[in-house]
């Protein structure tokens, strides 16, 4: 278990080094939530009715959505790795799956951190200004946390499945997209009826609900444990499936 520790943290400081050699792709994926909230905010939010201010409404949603652009880049990651045979390098070492996927998804929960540590700062700014208690400021980060380590291990999993990076960021596009058909930026019930089902009922709503209510110092209801419910689900689902898919692709 301690080499497997070690050598998992050792690829997550490889992979945060091979961050700052292409710090276009990074700083792509930090400023396009920053831009996305600023567009939504200025340019839409006057014509949204959400019964509070905009900007107060729609900064969960942006975290959400900052956490799916920064969770993709695992798959180009992965998947380059896989392409150019950086694997067998490290199998002749005696590192396995485990190791190098976790190792993988921890770089990518650290730049996650720092892109949605932007996004709020940026939020603040603009007028965020969240009435949560310190517990409820741990709450909602926690479950962002197990959202982004959740998407991270599904990202890796599809960085198995494609073949090119061009490939692995087509699959990953619908993380990217999930929280617009959520709660995220309107209300559910102002969509089309055939759409409220699965608006109600997809992952990161009831996500976007938990941190909105916990920052805003709401009542939250059983939502945290939906949320939960889906990161654990999602965890145990990518997690099984890359061990699985790592030894069809090493055999």
């Amino acid at each position: 278990m301690s080499d497997t520790l070690t050598a998992a943290s050792t690829l997550a400081g490889r992979g945060i080094r091979l961050s700052r050699r292409n710090l276009d792709a990074v700083i792509t994926s930090m400023m396009l939530p920053i831009m996305l909230m600023l567009v939504f905010v200025y340019f839409f939010g006057g014509a949204i009715d959400t019964g509070t201010r905009y900007v107060t409404y729609v900064v969960p949603g942006v975290l959400v959505l900052c956490a799916g652009f920064g969770a993709a880049s695992t798959a180009l990651s992965v998947s380059e790795d896989m392409r150019l045979g950086v694997v067998d390098r490290f199998r002749t070492l005696d590192i396995g799956g485990t190791p190098f996927l976790a190792g993988h998804v921890a770089a990518a929960v650290t730049r996650n951190a720092l892109s949605t540590t932007l996004v709020l700062g940026a939020a603040f700014v603009i007028g965020f200004r969240p009435s949560a208690s310190p517990g409820g400021w741990l709450a909602a980060i926690g479950l962002l946390l197990a959202y982004i380590t959740a998407v991270s291990w599904l990202s890796a999993a599809i960085g198995l499945v494609t073949r090119t990076a061009e490939a692995a960021g087509a699959v990953t596009f619908f993380m990217m997209f999930l929280p617009y058909p959520s709660s995220a930026f309107v209300p559910i019930e102002t969509m089309p009826s055939w759409l409220h089902g699965f608006a109600e009922h997809q992952p990161v709503t009831p996500l976007i609900e938990s941190m909105r209510g916990l920052l805003l110092d709401q009542p939250v209801g059983d939502s945290p444990w939906i949320a939960l419910g889906w990161c654990a689900g999602l965890l145990t689902l990518a997690v099984t499936a890359s061990g699985f898919l790592f030894r069809l692709r090493t055999r």
